[in-house]
């Protein structure tokens, strides 16, 4: 018997919908986050104005529409002030993580490995303990289709360099850079594809020479929108 999808918990929910807005829109929301949290109410459309210095609360309004519409927040009524107020996340809750974009790696055939200068913002429960050493990388290809990693996706990974059996891997053969499933044996190396029409890659004692394991998965991002 196939059994029912688990629901989301209320972090996950909080860190889709984190995925979804805009940089803008995450300076706006932790700014009425943070402001709640010391005054122990919201601020009003004027001191949001002031803050980000907008000349029209059109503006401001614009904002708070857009993330109520996304979830980000939702309105109540206070008596002792005139507009609504407005309740958002913990900020330990809205605090990502900025993680160096690196490059991108194959799902499928390996590709030349290339280094960026660029940056990831990703939830920072993605980080489970002090101290890890993360970076993202971007997915082309098809070959991890089944395990939900899709081409255009974005991967976190953890750096090490050994992994287990059956664990996903970010690794480098002939200086190209590919992700799958990692097996090892006493006399070969496997990287299998979560992909059914695709083949493993199956490596020699002789050809490991060249091989090595860059990290292991920890994550998947995926950007709904464009720009």
């Amino acid at each position: 018997m196939k059994k029912p999808n688990k629901a989301p918990t209320r972090i996950e929910k909080i860190e889709k919908t984190m995925m979804q807005l805009t940089p803008k829109q995450k300076d706006m929301l932790r700014f009425i986050t943070s402001f709640s949290e010391e005054k122990g109410y919201a601020p009003s459309q004027h001191e949001i104005a002031k803050h980000f210095g907008f000349s029209s609360l059109g503006t401001v309004q614009n904002y708070l529409v857009r993330l109520e519409r996304q979830g980000a927040l939702a309105k109540t009524w206070n008596g002792k002030r005139t507009l609504q107020a407005l309740q958002a996340p913990p900020t330990s809750l809205l605090e990502g993580l900025e993680l160096p974009l690196l490059g991108r790696v194959a799902a499928g055939k390996p590709i030349e490995a290339i280094t960026t200068h660029e940056t990831l913002e990703v939830p920072r429960t993605m980080a489970p303990r002090a101290g890890q050493e993360l970076f993202a990388l971007r997915v082309f290809g098809q070959s991890m289709i089944d395990d939900g990693i899709l081409d255009g996706d974005y991967v976190v990974i953890r750096k090490q360099a050994t992994a287990q059996n059956g664990q996903t891997v970010v690794a480098v053969l002939n200086n190209e850079a590919t992700i799958k499933r990692f097996f090892k044996t006493q006399d070969h190396v496997e990287l299998h594809p979560a992909n059914a029409a695709l083949k493993p890659l199956v490596l020699s004692s002789a050809e490991t020479r060249d091989f090595r394991i860059e990290g292991v998965l920890v994550g998947v991002i995926r950007h709904f929108r464009s720009g």
